[in-house]
């Protein structure tokens, strides 16, 4: 198994409004081949932290995902998105092969 997690930093007063576009997500990640889950996280101690944390069955299904035409458009989008302050922030993406359950 395959895990991404994508880290933001959000000011405190947007992290709501960020878990909602997340709760309003597409979906197309779903359907991909060797797409097993999604997960959006809030830390408990620092609530404007947030992981998107994915599982793949392997790094190629997460690559094919990332190289897809639905990958990019739905990256275009969030650039398009009407606030700024959220619009600008960058993730930290970690990615780490799954070596025992």
């Amino acid at each position: 198994m395959y895990i991404v997690q994508s880290i933001v930093q959000v000011p405190e007063h947007k992290a709501e409004e960020l878990v909602e576009v997340y709760r309003n997500r597409s979906r197309s990640v779903d359907r991909q081949p060797g797409f097993v889950s999604f997960q959006l996280l809030q830390s408990e101690t620092t609530p404007g932290e947030l992981i998107v944390h994915m599982s793949w069955d392997t790094k190629e299904s997460y690559m094919a995902w990332v190289q897809s035409s639905d990958f990019k458009r739905i990256h275009e989008l969030e650039k398009a998105y009407p606030d700024q302050e959220l619009t600008d922030i960058k993730p930290a993406v970690r990615r780490y092969l799954v070596r025992a359950e």
